[in-house]
């Protein structure tokens, strides 16, 4: 059964197309296999996806991808340090390496500044 799309899905769809897709030329705004105007980026209603977004763009939110598939939609946490929503795997904190290194770095400036002030011991 289809619905319409949210505000928010059809923005993230659009962060996704723009930012990700292999197939989507930003100079023209096509879809380049096809030489027209990509198809999801007008998506106003679940159901069909271009092919190429739903296997290769969709799984890189989660969330968005439960939500659009009618899947169980997983429980999503919120990256402290970009503030990225993503599916924690194990003790995971941080939606990617980049963001564990900015978390740890954070982390050892405040330690090191309570220890040049002497309240570290």
């Amino acid at each position: 059964m289809s619905r319409e799309l949210t505000t928010g899905e059809r923005a993230a769809i659009r962060l996704l197309v723009v930012k990700s897709c292999a197939n989507y030329c930003g100079h023209y705004r096509l879809c380049l296999p096809l030489d027209t105007g990509c198809y999801m980026l007008g998506k106003w209603w679940t159901g069909a996806y271009c092919k190429y977004f739903q296997s290769a763009v969709l799984p890189l939110d989660p969330v968005l991808e439960a939500a659009l598939l009618g899947q169980d939609v997983p429980e999503a946490h919120v990256c402290p340090v970009c503030g990225r929503p993503f599916v924690p795997h194990g003790k995971r904190a941080y939606c990617s390496p980049p963001c564990q290194r900015e978390a740890d770095r954070r982390r050892a400036r405040v330690r090191m500044r309570k220890m040049r002030n002497g309240g570290g011991a």
